[in-house]
């Protein structure tokens, strides 16, 4: 079943390549991000495949939008947008290999595909090590947790890092100038009772939720990265029914830095340098529960900060 779901996850990956209008490229992303999912869930990490639903979800909503900004001044200007959409078809895949059609390559690819799944035995002793010793070098019941607040922190750290580029580049990079603004875009779906009433009873459910992956994703799947993004879903949700445009971004994109600092003064005190190591054995594991509530607190802070600059910036700045 994995193999069959990860030739479907090559193939939509080959379309992505293939195509040229940016619609169907969002449609095929969303689709890829969601097929990641699903072989994650069946390897048996459904932490990972929780954020990675959630990050798809949020980015296809995202993509949608600043196309539809795009394309909507664009029309204003027609001039600008040629050089950029034949700049697209000059790179795509097609023009690459014009002469060879989507189904050879893509049967191509499968055989290769296949040809190369491993037969023999895989090797585990890495695997084995981290489900044997998580518990009590690192802490907590959930392996998963462990490995990315303990074991390869450098890596949670990096993608911390890119969120946070990422933020800073989206608002420097704008077309919009001013951070703090009096007023913004009026929510559109406002005008809609039946909405209105299902997010608000979403909206208080969806952030103690948020805040139960926080705590508990020591000892089940959740964490910080999936804790944040469903705070940040109930602040897009409030803005929806309530109109609220007035979050003061600049002390938001402020506070994410901090956050972020914070983290990596975290890590290095103790995971590189080992604290709870030198503490009496009936201390360490309270400790290293706290540590990693802490570590998913601050990761789910960034998140949600991030998130939610990058909603605000885009519909109620932006959009106004």
């Amino acid at each position: 079943m994995i193999y069959l779901l990860l030739t479907i996850w090559l193939i939509n990956a080959i379309l992505i390549l293939w195509e040229q209008r940016i619609a169907r490229i969002v449609i095929y992303l969303a689709l890829f991000s969601l097929l990641s999912s699903v072989a994650y869930l069946f390897l048996g990490s459904p932490d990972v495949a929780m954020a990675e639903a959630a990050t798809s979800a949020f980015t296809v909503v995202f993509f949608i939008i600043c196309f539809e900004k795009y394309f909507k001044r664009t029309k204003k200007d027609k001039g600008n947008a040629k050089p950029e959409l034949q700049s697209i078809k000059k790179w795509s895949l097609r023009k690459i290999y014009p002469k060879l059609p989507p189904v050879i390559f893509t049967i191509f690819l499968f055989a290769l595909f296949i040809y190369v799944i491993p037969t023999e035995t895989v090797v585990t002793n890495l695997q084995d090590l981290y489900l044997s010793s998580f518990a009590t070098d690192i802490g907590g019941e959930n392996a998963v947790t462990a490995i990315y607040l303990g074991y390869r922190v450098y890596d949670t750290l990096f993608e911390a890092l890119v969120l946070v580029t990422s933020v800073v580049a989206v608002i420097h990079m704008s077309n919009y100038k001013k951070i703090v603004v009096k007023s913004g875009k009026h929510s559109e779906i406002e005008r809609d009772g039946m909405a209105v009433f299902a997010i608000k009873i979403i909206c208080p459910v969806m952030l103690l939720f948020g805040i139960y992956l926080i705590l508990n994703g020591h000892i089940s799947p959740g964490g910080g990265f999936q804790g944040g993004l469903a705070i940040a879903s109930f602040f897009i949700c409030r803005y929806m029914i309530y109109d609220v445009y007035d979050l003061p971004i600049r002390k938001l994109i402020r506070l994410e830095e901090f956050v972020f600092a914070g983290l990596v003064i975290f890590a290095i005190v103790i995971v590189f340098w080992g604290l709870t190591s030198y503490l009496p054995p009936n201390v360490r594991p309270i400790m290293q529960t706290v540590n990693m509530i802490s570590m998913n607190a601050l990761i789910g802070l960034k998140v949600a900060c991030g998130f939610i600059i990058l909603f605000y910036r885009y519909i109620a700045v932006e959009g106004k």
